[in-house]
C-alpha cells in the first residue's frame, strides 16, 4: 500500500501566525491579569463553573431544583440562578447545598 504525504508548504506559516495562547486570548478580550475587567470575568467564570458542578451533582442524585431548594430552605428560582452562574452563593449556602446533595468538602493544605 502506497503512503501519501501531505505537506502544507507556505500555508503552514500563515496558520502558525494565527495560533495564540489562551492567556493572550483572555488578555485581548478581558484585559490583563489584575485588571478590574479580568477579575470580573474570573468571578463570572467561577460562578458558572460552580453552578455546573452543582447541577451535575443534583442530577446524579436525581432530585429536582425544587427539592434541593426545600432541603436548604430556598426556592427553585434561587437554585436555578446558582446553577446558571447568575449568582455566586455564600460559603454557608454552598455548604448547605453540598450537604443536601450528600457530598462533602475537604480543606487540605497544599503539599510543600
Amino acid at each position: 500500500m502506497e503512503r501519501k504525504i501531505i505537506t502544507f508548504g507556505n500555508h503552514f506559516k500563515s496558520f502558525e501566525n494565527m495560533i495564540q495562547s489562551y492567556d493572550e486570548v483572555l488578555d485581548a478580550k478581558y484585559g490583563a491579569v489584575g485588571t478590574e475587567e479580568r477579575e470580573a470575568f474570573r468571578k463570572e467564570a467561577y460562578a458558572f463553573y460552580m453552578g455546573q458542578v452543582i447541577r451535575e451533582a443534583r442530577r446524579e442524585e436525581k432530585i429536582s431544583q425544587t427539592e434541593l431548594g426545600k432541603r436548604i430552605g430556598a426556592n427553585k428560582s434561587y437554585i436555578s440562578r446558582i446553577e446558571n452562574g447568575l449568582i455566586d452563593p455564600t460559603i454557608s449556602t454552598l455548604y448547605s447545598i453540598i450537604s443536601a446533595l450528600g457530598l462533602r468538602i475537604e480543606i487540605v493544605r497544599p503539599l510543600e
